[in-house]
C-alpha cells in the first residue's frame, strides 16, 4: 500500500458518517456511560479498566524500516524492526475494521507548547474513553485554530482489534508501530492508554533533535525570579514531590523539549500515578480528580463510587489523566526559559552515593546516559537484595536515536547556558536498604532549596574517592556528617565496599557505550 492509499483511507474513515470529532468533555463522558466503557465517580470522574494490559507493552512496540529512517534509528529491543509491507498490512485491516464500527472519535491537537515547535496531531480511537484520554493529555487547539489545524502525525488505537502474529508479523496480538514515512501510530490489541500518550513522546524524541530541540523525560517548574528547574527521575525517586513545590509553579511533570528559546512542556495534562494516593499528601492530585478526568483501573465502592486509591486489585500502576489546567500553581501557557539547575534523581538502596553532588558536563553527561536507581527488595518476586536498574537518560524506552546523540546535546546546551547539575540521592544512608534508613524529606527539600537558590554555586566541597563527586561540606538545614555518606556508615570497611560493587556495576552497564563515549567515561565516572 503506498502513501496515497494510506491517505485516501484515512479520510475515508474521518469523513465517514460515524466518526465524530473534536466532542467536548461533556459529549464523551455521556458517550463513555452510553457505550459502557466506563462508570463515575463520586468526583464525576471516569473510571475505566484495561483489562489484560494494566501498563505499556515494550516487546510489541516497534518501528517501520523505511529509507529515511533506517540509518538513524538505534536498532534493537528497544526499537525492533517491522517492515513496510507487515505495517501496511495492519494499517489496511485496522482502518477496515474501524469503519464498521457504530461509532469512531477523533481528537485533534498539538504536541508541545511552544507553537513555534509544536507538531500538529489527530487520534482516532475506538473507544470514547481513550478519546477523552487524548482530549485531557495532549494540547487542546483554540477553537480560532481548529479550522487551519493540519494534522501531521496521526494515532490510530483499535484495543480490540488483535494481530495474528503468523500472518502480521508481530510477536504477539498487541502491536505499538510507529511509521515516522507514514507519520502515523498503529495501536491496536491493548486497552492501554498510556501506549498513546508515550508513542508520541517517542515520535518527539525523534523529530526534536532534527530542529536542535533535546525532548528529555523530566518534570519542570519555574520560580519567582523566572528561574527555571528540571526534575529528572525514575519511579520511586520523589520526582513528583520535590517538583512540586509551592513556591515554584508548575511547567509539566513528564515531557519537555529544550529549544534555543527556552524549556516548553510536550502535552497538556498529566498523567499521575495515583496508588496510595492521599489528598494531605499530594492534594494537587487528588483534587484534580473530577469531572472530565479519567481513572485507570482505580477500584471504586460499588455502591459509593469513592475510589479507593489504595486497592492494587487490578494493578499497582493505577493512574489518573486530567488537564494541567485542574491543578494551581502552574505556568500557562507551559512555556518558560533556559534552565538554570537539572536535578538528578535517585533512590540509591545501596545507600553509598553522596545526598547531593555537583557534577561537571562529563559527570553529567555519564549520569544522564547511565539513569540509575536502585529496585527493593521485596518489591518485585526473586528480588532479596537491592538491585541497580539502569534507564539511558532517564526514559529508554522512548528513544529512537542513539542516547548518546541525546546526551551530547544536554552537554552543548550546559556549556551554552551555564546550566548548574546536581544528582541527588533520596535514597538510604547509614547503610544499605535493610540496615539503614530512607533519606529524609526535610534534608533532600533544603539541599534541592539550596541548589536551586545558587547557594551550592561556590561552596566548598570534597571529592568523593569512589564516584569521583564534587561534594558540598555544608548546607544549610543539613547535618554535614550526613553529607558524607561514608561518614554515616557504623563500618567504614563496609561502605567502602558496598560502594566499589555499585562503581562497578555502573562500568558494566556503561560498556554499551564504550566505543562512542570514551570522554565521557574518562571523566565523568567512577574513580575506583
Amino acid at each position: 500500500m503506498n502513501s496515497v492509499s494510506l491517505s485516501n483511507g484515512l479520510s475515508q474513515l474521518l469523513n465517514s458518517e460515524h466518526t465524530q470529532t473534536q466532542l467536548s468533555v461533556p459529549q464523551l463522558v455521556e458517550k463513555v456511560l452510553k457505550r459502557g466503557e466506563g462508570v463515575l465517580t463520586s468526583t464525576g470522574a471516569v473510571r475505566a479498566t484495561t483489562g489484560t494490559y494494566t501498563g505499556r507493552s515494550p516487546k510489541d512496540k516497534y518501528i517501520v524500516e523505511e529509507a529515511s529512517t533506517i540509518d538513524k534509528i538505534d536498532w534493537g529491543p528497544v526499537n525492533q524492526p517491522i517492515s513496510e509491507e507487515a505495517f501496511s498490512r495492519l494499517y489496511d485491516k485496522v482502518l477496515t475494521y474501524l469503519k464498521n464500527q457504530d461509532e469512531v472519535f477523533a481528537f485533534k491537537g498539538y504536541a508541545g507548547a511552544d507553537a513555534k515547535h509544536r507538531l500538529p496531531i489527530q487520534v482516532i480511537n475506538e473507544y470514547a474513553w481513550h478519546n477523552l484520554f487524548a482530549h485531557q493529555l495532549f494540547i487542546r487547539p483554540a477553537a480560532d485554530e481548529l479550522p487551519g489545524h493540519k494534522s501531521e502525525f496521526t494515532v490510530i488505537s483499535a484495543p480490540n482489534f488483535k494481530a495474528d502474529p503468523k500472518i502480521d508479523g508481530t510477536g504477539s496480538e498487541t502491536f505499538i508501530i510507529i511509521s515516522f514515512e507514514r507519520r502515523t501510530v498503529l495501536i491496536g490489541g491493548t486497552e492501554y492508554a498510556g501506549e498513546m500518550k508515550k508513542s508520541i513522546f517517542s515520535v518527539m524524541n525523534y523529530i526534536l533533535p532534527e530542529n536542535g530541540i533535546l525532548p528529555m523525560h523530566c518534570s519542570a517548574n519555574v520560580g519567582r525570579e523566572g528561574d527555571v528547574a528540571l526534575f529528572f527521575g525514575l519511579s520511586g525517586t520523589g520526582k513528583t514531590t520535590l517538583s512540586a513545590d509551592n513556591n515554584r509553579r508548575l511547567i509539566g511533570d513528564d515531557e519537555h523539549g529544550w529549544s534555543p528559546n527556552g524549556v516548553f512542556n510536550i502535552e497538556g495534562g498529566c498523567y499521575a500515578k495515583c496508588i496510595n494516593l492521599a489528598a494531605e499528601k499530594e492534594p494537587q492530585i487528588f483534587n484534580a480528580i473530577r469531572f472530565g478526568a479519567v481513572l485507570e483501573n482505580v477500584a471504586l465502592d460499588h455502591e459509593t463510587r469513592i475510589a479507593d486509591y489504595d486497592d492494587n486489585t487490578l494493578t499497582e500502576n493505577t493512574r489518573a489523566a486530567y488537564q494541567l489546567q485542574a491543578i494551581n500553581n502552574i505556568v500557562d501557557p507551559s512555556v518558560a526559559g533556559h534552565p538554570n539547575t537539572i536535578i538528578f534523581l535517585t533512590a540509591d538502596a545501596f545507600g553509598v552515593l553522596p545526598p547531593i553532588s555537583k557534577l561537571t558536563k562529563e559527570q553529567a553527561m555519564y549520569h544522564f546516559l547511565s539513569g540509575y536507581t536502585s529496585k527493593l527488595a521485596g518489591t518485585e518476586r526473586g528480588v532479596t537484595s537491592p538491585q541497580a536498574t539502569f534507564s539511558t537518560c532517564f526514559g529508554s524506552p522512548f528513544l529512537p536515536l542513539p542516547a548518546v546523540q541525546y546526551a551530547e546535546m544536554l552537554g552543548k546546551k550546559m556549556d551554552e547556558h551555564n546550566t548548574k547539575v546536581y544528582l541527588v540521592n533520596t535514597g538510604w544512608t547509614g547503610g544499605e536498604y535493610g540496615t539503614g534508613s530512607r533519606m529524609k524529606l526535610a534534608y533532600t527539600r533544603a539541599m534541592v532549596e539550596a541548589a536551586l537558590e545558587g547557594e551550592l554555586n561556590n561552596v566548598e566541597t570534597i571529592k568523593n574517592e569512589i564516584f569521583g563527586l564534587d561534594v558540598p561540606l555544608h548546607v544549610t538545614g543539613v547535618p554535614d556528617e550526613v553529607l558524607q555518606p561514608h561518614k554515616t556508615w557504623p563500618d567504614q570497611e563496609a561502605y567502602n565496599k558496598k560502594a566499589k560493587e555499585l562503581a562497578a556495576k555502573f562500568r558494566d552497564n556503561f560498556k554499551k557505550f564504550d566505543h562512542v563515549a570514551h570522554d565521557i567515561i574518562v571523566k565523568g565516572g567512577p574513580t575506583a
